[in-house]
Formats: C-alpha cells, sequence, structure tokens
C-alpha cells in the first residue's frame, strides 16, 4: 500500500530540508566534491562515445584522464597563473582608475561637485565605501586565490573524485534508480531525463560558448595592447551564459581600462612636460572587439551550440544565483544552476498535473483541449 500524499510530501520536505543544512554547513568541504561531479557529468558523454568505439569503460576513463594531464592540465596551470597575477593587478589599479576618472569629472563638469550638491554627497559616499573596501577585498582576493591549502585541495581532490566518479558513473546512475519509489520511478525517471536534458543544453553548451567567447575577448584585447586583457576576458567569458550580463561587465570593463590607458595627458620626460594624444584607435578597437563578439555570439555560438530553449529563463536563473549564492556562499552558486533546471522542470509538471485535475477543470468543464494546455506550457516556458 502506498503512502499517503501527506506523509510522502513530509518525507521528501524533510529530505530537502537537510540537504539545505548539511550545504550550508559545510559547503566549503563539499567543494571539491560538487567540482569534481561536475567535470564526471560534463566527460560523462565522451566516456559513453568511447565505449560504444569498442572501449571498456575503465580505458575510457584512463584516455580522458591521460589527455587531460597531458594537454590541459599544464595549459591551465600556465593560463591560471597569468591571470591571477592579472586580477591582483587589476584590483591593486581600479583605485587609481577610479580616483583619475574622478579628477577627470571635475575638471569637465564641476557644476557636480558644486557645495551642497546632492551628487557630490552621494559620489562622496561611493567613493569612501570603495576606499574603505578596497584593502580589505584586496586582501580576500589574494588571501582566497593564493592560499596554498586551498589550491593543494582543488588540485588534488578534485581530479581524483572527477575520475573515481567518472568510472562509476553508469553504477552510480543504475544504484540510484534501483532506489527509486516503484510507484513514482516512472515519473522520477522522465523528470530526471528532461532535467539532463536542460542542463546538458545549459552547461554544456553555454560552456563551450563562455569558453570560446572568454578565449576571444583575451587573445584581441590583449592584441590590441590593453592591459590585463586576459583578465577582462576571463572575467567577461564567465558570465556570458547570463544573456547581456557578460557583455555589459566585460564592455564597461574593458572600454573603462581602455581609456584609462589610452586617454591623452601630461607627462614629464626629461625634465620637459609631454602631451600624449588620445588614442582613439585603439579605443574604438576595444569596442568593436565586444560589438562582434556580441555579434557572433547572438547570432551563430548560441543558436548552434544551445539552441533557442533550454527551459531556464535569464530572470530564473539571475534569481537562482542571487539566492543560492546568498544562503550558501560560492558553492551556492555552483549548485543554482542545477537546482534551478530541476525547479524549472517541476514547475512545469506541476502546471500540466494542474491543467488535468479537478481543481483546475471543475465540473463544468470535464476535459481541456490539448491546445490550451500546450499553449499554457509555452506561457510557462517563456
Amino acid at each position: 500500500m502506498a503512502l499517503p500524499a501527506r506523509k510522502q510530501l513530509t518525507y521528501w520536505g524533510i529530505a530537502a530540508v537537510v540537504f539545505s543544512l548539511v550545504l550550508w554547513a559545510l559547503g566549503h568541504v563539499l567543494l571539491p566534491f560538487i567540482l569534481g561531479a561536475a567535470i564526471a557529468y560534463l566527460m560523462d558523454p565522451v566516456a559513453d562515445r568511447l565505449e560504444r568505439s569498442g572501449f571498456s569503460r575503465e580505458a575510457a576513463t584512463a584516455i580522458i584522464t591521460v589527455s587531460a594531464v597531458v594537454i590541459i592540465f599544464p595549459l591551465v596551470l600556465v593560463v591560471v597563473q597569468m591571470l591571477i597575477g592579472q586580477m591582483v593587478d587589476l584590483i591593486h589599479t581600479l583605485p587609481q582608475a577610479l580616483s583619475d576618472l574622478r579628477a577627470f569629472a571635475h575638471k569637465q563638469f564641476p557644476q557636480i561637485f558644486d557645495e551642497g550638491s546632492r551628487l557630490r554627497a552621494l559620489l562622496t559616499q561611493i567613493w569612501s565605501a570603495l576606499q574603505g573596501r578596497s584593502g580589505q577585498f584586496v586582501e580576500a582576493f589574494i588571501g582566497s586565490a593564493m592560499s596554498l591549502i586551498n589550491v593543494i585541495v582543488l588540485v588534488v581532490i578534485v581530479p581524483v573524485v572527477a575520475v573515481y566518479l567518472l568510472l562509476d558513473w553508469d553504477r552510480m546512475i543504475a544504484r540510484i534508480d534501483a532506489l527509486l519509489p516503484r510507484d513514482h520511478a516512472p515519473v522520477i525517471r522522465r523528470l530526471a531525463g528532461e532535467i539532463d536534458a536542460v542542463l546538458a543544453s545549459f552547461i554544456r553548451g553555454m560552456g563551450t560558448v563562455c569558453l570560446i567567447l572568454g578565449t576571444y575577448y583575451a587573445i584581441a584585447l590583449m592584441a590590441v595592447g590593453l592591459n590585463f586583457g586576459l583578465a577582462v576576458g576571463f572575467v567577461a567569458g564567465l558570465v556570458t551564459f547570463i544573456p547581456y550580463l557578460g557583455s555589459i561587465i566585460g564592455g564597461v570593463l574593458a572600454i573603462g581600462l581602455a581609456l584609462f590607458q589610452y586617454w591623452g595627458g601630461t607627462e614629464v620626460v626629461d625634465g620637459q612636460t609631454v602631451t600624449i594624444a588620445t588614442d582613439w584607435v585603439r579605443i574604438g578597437l576595444v569596442a568593436a572587439i565586444f560589438f562582434l563578439g556580441q555579434i557572433v555570439e547572438g547570432n551563430f555560438l548560441t543558436p548552434k551550440l544551445v539552441g533557442s530553449s533550454v527551459g531556464l529563463h535569464p530572470v530564473w536563473l539571475l534569481l537562482a544565483l542571487s539566492v543560492f549564492g546568498a544562503l550558501f556562499g560560492f558553492v551556492g552558486m555552483l549548485v543554482a544552476v542545477p537546482v534551478a533546471a530541476a525547479l524549472g522542470v517541476l514547475a512545469r509538471f506541476a502546471t500540466t498535473q494542474y491543467l488535468d485535475s479537478r481543481l483546475y477543470q471543475g465540473l463544468t468543464h470535464p476535459t481541456v483541449t490539448r491546445h490550451v494546455r500546450e499553449d499554457s506550457l509555452e506561457d510557462s516556458d517563456a
């Protein structure tokens, strides 16, 4: 005899609360394991393809591991070392850039800084807050990025966890499937398949788009001579999965640095004051790099690699990242996308159940035409 719906909801609610408490209390400990599981999930299709080519699961895992060690790992070490150096330098440079921007605004728009101006009071408050927080932010960034223990833990544990999970992935999924409640197993399998399809389209597709755009931005910005081009490309590529946000953040940061680097001024050389002209060509090139990147991303990369609909609305994704990031920190942001995908699928399933229920149809409309249900589901996806 199946458990009543009330008891089932109670048990699933307790499981969700326990999961949230464990994630909140042990998030920093679980970080290497979550990253390892994410890598194993991303590499599982490659291992499956190798298995279909005649390799055993062990051989497929070994091929992927050796390829990563020989090709990817040294490249990542070199790039990460350069990236950390540029990020640290960028954080140290930003206060001076903000100071120059303030001086420029004071010279060009003196009315803003008149005594009693509300805008001046607001800018003064922002400037004081930035000055007070900049030192703490730099120390926190360097401490988190350069901590030897954290780096060793991530470098050692994450690959080990990824290899073991990739080796046992199919057996682990089969074991979980065997533990599903028998009455609900078909529905859970169907929902899990839909969640996996959403994640595959979004994470693998958008991950590829982010990697391509980040690499393009970094190489192009360094080619035109922009300082911190690698760091700016990394930041722009990292947040590309949120539509428009990556281009806005990366574009504002890159153009602002270009103005700071290439804007004209005066310098004292050998006792003489030399006027340096503004390099509008390089500033225009930096802006053109981001415009071209957005054209390519919107018209070619995202339609080809991600598709027109993956079931994750940008607003829903931003909400999930904000909530989980505030509650669980960086680990929460890592699990926000899978949880958002799962909740989106469950919401569509609940909508379908509602449209087929007596609560929606009532007594006067015992049946609902299919096109009404489909239109409602399409609206919920949008």
